[in-house]
């Protein structure tokens, strides 16, 4: 008969596991004791050898994939034999636990009345927003409003004082709006400068089990517990001058934490 081979628990932290390598496909057979997978947990990565004998009929992690603890890992059997109604057993058993949690969590609020409503709304006053005139780019460089510095650099690069749209006081144009002007970009009849879309790319890296487990941890000691943080000021003048003396004949370099580890001893 068919048998699940289940997500093994491999510490008293695990909540689940991911399969790092397969070391046996469908169809091959597989002893007790005889190593199955590789399964990364949120310590390390340790190897999972088989309690039982038969035929690896289904594999149901993929490599690199997690698993919670006790889920269906694999299936042995004897070669041929029927075992999807093992999976549908398990997924029809899934689903009365997931409807029965269903309606704790709903709640039956009174609706509010609709007189209520309308009075709230008429009681509350209408937001007022004023919309700042666009700027107007000039045309006339001469009357281009610039810092001297913003005038100078816009000289030296070539630039056209009329395509930038200033961020100074009353859209005077500063040495920033020069720095961050690109050729190509243009002021557009609201004022706005507009240039070339660019693109981000990035590249996702799944994270291992272990730094997971680090970076819960961190937020763990960070959000759950009081901090408190002490300061204080350090004459270290005799520090770095000793220093200097003795890496001036040390055959190896000393640094300030040393001083800081031998004055704790």
């Amino acid at each position: 008969m068919a048998e699940i081979v289940r997500m093994p628990k491999m510490s008293d932290t695990m909540t689940e596991g991911v399969v790092a390598k397969w070391h046996k496909n469908v169809g091959d057979s597989v002893k007790s004791g005889e190593l199955v997978a590789e399964i990364e947990t949120d310590k390390a990565t340790m190897e999972f050898e088989s309690f039982q004998e038969g035929v690896l009929l289904y594999r149901g992690v993929e490599e690199g994939k997690a698993a919670p603890v006790n889920g269906i890992l694999a299936i042995l059997g004897k070669a041929g034999e029927e075992y999807k109604s093992l999976l549908d057993a398990e997924a029809t058993a899934a689903v009365p636990a997931t409807e029965e949690k269903a309606p704790a969590k709903a709640t039956s609020k009174a609706p509010e009345p609709v007189a209520e409503k309308a009075k709230a709304v008429a009681e509350t006053p209408a937001a007022k927003v004023s919309a700042a005139p666009a700027p107007v780019a000039n045309n006339d460089d001469s009357r281009v409003k610039a810092s001297p510095l913003a005038k100078k650099l816009a000289n030296d690069k070539g630039i056209d004082l009329t395509k930038i749209l200033g961020s100074g006081d009353g859209g005077r144009v500063v040495k920033r709006d020069i720095d961050w002007f690109k050729p190509g970009s243009f002021v557009s009849p609201t004022g706005m400068i507009q240039g070339a879309v660019t693109t981000e790319s990035f590249e996702d890296f799944p994270v291992s089990q272990m730094r997971k487990t680090i970076a819960r941890r961190l937020a763990e000691s960070k959000f759950t517990a009081p901090h408190f943080y002490l300061t204080m000021e350090i004459n270290m003048d005799r520090c770095v001058d000793a220093r200097e003396s003795i890496n001036a004949v040390a055959g190896s370099k000393i640094s300030f934490n040393d001083f800081v580890l031998k004055a704790k001893r």
